[in-house]
């Protein structure tokens, strides 16, 4: 009886984590926050409030490089309403405005990976590039908090 109903808990529990990973609105949330812890610590190393690591670094890295390769898939047509979702209408009225900055995105998280950066002053040099098109496409892109 326990092994049955241990069973049925670990296969509803796959399937309710199926069932939200469809979400697209979801998942790009998440990504979204991935990104955004990815990104603190490099702050953190710039501004001096975090000793620099380089294996931080390329995780960090790492963590956007994977953005940059699934966020456009994540902005499929009739996921630009419902959830919390803070994507503009522009996105899919501007799709290739909006491609070509996820292609900026990628270019210079590509760029900040070849860099190997291995000091605070390496790092800032490629950092912003990447905050850059962060900013570029969250402020064409994105529905600012109010």
């Amino acid at each position: 009886m326990k092994a049955w109903i241990l069973g049925s808990f670990a296969a509803l529990m796959v399937s309710a984590a199926l069932a939200g990973s469809e979400d697209p609105i979801h998942q790009r949330h998440e990504l979204m926050e991935d990104t955004r812890d990815a990104l603190k610590p490099l702050v953190g190393m710039v501004k001096g409030e975090v000793a620099f690591d380089a294996s931080v670094v390329e995780s960090s890295f790492a963590t956007m490089k994977h953005t940059a390769d699934v966020a456009g898939s994540l902005f499929p047509p009739g996921s630009d309403t419902g959830g919390d979702t803070e994507a503009k209408s522009t996105i899919w009225t501007d799709r290739a405005g909006f491609e070509q900055a996820l292609v900026d995105y990628d270019m210079a998280v590509d760029a900040a990976i070849a860099a190997k950066s291995q000091s605070v002053e390496e790092l800032k040099t490629v950092l912003g590039g990447v905050t850059k098109t962060c900013k570029g496409c969250h402020d064409g892109y994105r529905i600012k908090d109010e």
